[in-house]
């Protein structure tokens, strides 16, 4: 597979791509987790940056080497500047459909901001059209999605599997204040999609990642049938008293 998202294999086998969701989920882990599968280098990813032509997200992003208890892995640091700018949907859209990026990155980003946007309205009881993404929340969101996006094109999975969501009780803590868990946002996302329990407190799918999911068309089960050609783990930065923080990723081929 090249660099602009097309198919090279030489196989005529589907590429399959699943993620194992042993502790959750969120934007950045999906991002790193990719970039890891996709092998590629700073320059590349910083290149995929500046698709974006927002001058704030030059340089934002590192993907680096995370061990957890002595197991390898990846994660993502992530340096911002604070802006004092509010993006509704529509500012979202014509930052996308500005960008430099691909048709097949810019539709499945697009597709993800909506998802997400539908589900904060549903959730506040207000019009898709007034929810406003805030500010560091705005920008971090525009890197996950769209970044996770554009190299998910890269990859060109024809199949994406995801392992039943875990979710667990308790509060999170947010610029809205304290929120029960599952946040709001997830709650009218997961409708249709399998669940199991965490024994942990506090959340564990963040609502970027499940918009991800949901515009990646991920469906929900046991592993795939597939011959596996690339692992990665990618770990998140909350911790959790009885689990690993991490999400197991593999690519390859389907059987």
């Amino acid at each position: 597979m090249n660099r602009d998202g097309h198919k090279t294999r030489s196989s005529g086998k589907n590429v399959v791509l699943t993620v194992r969701t042993i502790s959750g989920l969120s934007g950045d882990m999906a991002l790193c987790a990719l970039a890891s599968l996709a092998e590629l280098t700073r320059r590349e990813i910083d290149a995929l940056v500046s698709e974006l032509k927002l001058p704030a997200l030059e340089g934002s992003l590192t993907i680096e080497p995370r061990s957890v208890n002595h197991i390898a892995g990846v994660s993502c640091r992530i340096s911002l500047p604070r802006e004092h700018i509010h993006r509704s949907l529509s500012d979202i859209q014509k930052i996308i459909d500005g960008s430099a990026m691909p048709a097949k990155a810019k539709e499945l980003s697009e597709r993800a901001f909506v998802i997400l946007a539908e589900a904060e309205a549903a959730a506040h009881g207000r019009k898709v059209e007034e929810i406003v993404f805030h500010e560091i929340g705005a920008l971090d969101s525009i890197l996950d999605i769209c970044l996770s996006c554009r190299i998910f094109a890269i990859l060109a999975a024809d199949r994406f599997a995801c392992s039943p969501l875990p979710l667990a009780d308790g509060v999170i803590d947010c610029a809205h204040g304290k929120l029960l868990s599952p946040a709001p946002a997830v709650l009218r996302m997961l409708k249709g999609t399998p669940v199991r329990g965490f024994a942990g407190e506090g959340e564990t799918v963040t609502p970027t990642a499940l918009a991800l999911l949901k515009a990646l068309n991920a469906e929900f089960g046991e592993w795939p049938s597939m011959i596996v050609e690339k692992t990665t783990i990618s770990y998140g930065s909350t911790i959790f008293a009885n689990a690993p923080n991490g999400a197991i990723w593999a690519l390859g081929g389907s059987l």
